[in-house]
């Protein structure tokens, strides 16, 4: 669905020039369940916005479902991350003065439904993931786990085809981590839901079917090991 292809990011500071991402090649296939992880600063997060096609590479090229989005415009990307992909913050990122189902509607104001499209679509998303009785409070008057279920809700209602979760569970408790967890499993598997989440956090690795390491801008691939085992050696996805 999405292949990144000798993605290179550089960031130039002065006469100092950082190499961020060198040359990563990664294919995200309908369907999967991955987990990015690393050490901070390693490139996670720049990888991520080029994954959400939220920044541009410095070199290589990045297909979405066949298609060499590299050379798009700004407005042109626009169109399709709305269309295509959804996000999950660590910080939630909600509007404080919109209401749930008006938080979880912003995706779709920009696709040109009528409000009464729109209303329905976020109401109905909303009781997908548990927060329908919770429609119409502001986000001060909801839990952190009730604030991460109304963002995965805007993330879903556009029926996107990738999700991206940067830290999903990274601002909640552990029962309330692991809740949220619970529930991106669960839409993985009833949705066929392609799942990214970008954690420091082993256990939330462990439940992905697919686990990639950032390492000074190389990314490596090995394979999930259940709870309790030894990871294996590191398989190279790049060398």
């Amino acid at each position: 669905m999405l292949s990144l292809v000798d993605i290179r990011k550089q960031y130039v500071a002065g006469p100092v020039t950082v190499d961020v991402l060198q040359g990563v090649r990664l294919d995200v296939n309908r369907g999967d369940l991955m987990s990015i992880t690393g050490p901070s600063g390693c490139g996670k997060s720049t990888l991520m916005n080029i994954m959400g096609l939220l920044d541009r590479p410095t070199g290589g090229s990045c297909f979405l479902d066949g298609q060499d989005i590299s050379g798009m415009s700004d407005n042109e990307l626009s169109d399709v991350r709305n269309a295509s992909i959804g996000f999950v913050f660590q910080s939630f990122h909600l509007l404080p003065r919109l209401t749930a189902w008006e938080n979880v509607a912003l995706p779709l104001v920009y696709r040109g439904l009528s409000g009464s499209v729109i209303r329905r679509r976020a109401l109905d998303t909303l009781d997908s993931v548990g927060m329908g009785e919770r429609a119409r409070h502001r986000p001060n008057q909801l839990s952190g786990g009730q604030q991460q279920r109304v963002a995965i809700a805007r993330a879903l209602v556009g029926d996107p085809a990738m999700v991206l979760a940067d830290e999903p569970t990274g601002a909640l408790d552990g029962d309330t981590g692991r809740e949220i967890m619970r529930l991106l499993l669960d839409l993985n598997a009833a949705r066929e839901l392609t799942l990214v989440i970008i954690t420091h956090d082993r256990q939330v690795a462990r439940q992905c079917v697919r686990n990639v390491r950032m390492q000074d801008g190389v990314l490596r691939e090995f394979p999930a090991v259940s709870e309790g085992a030894t990871a294996p050696g590191l398989a190279p996805v790049l060398a």
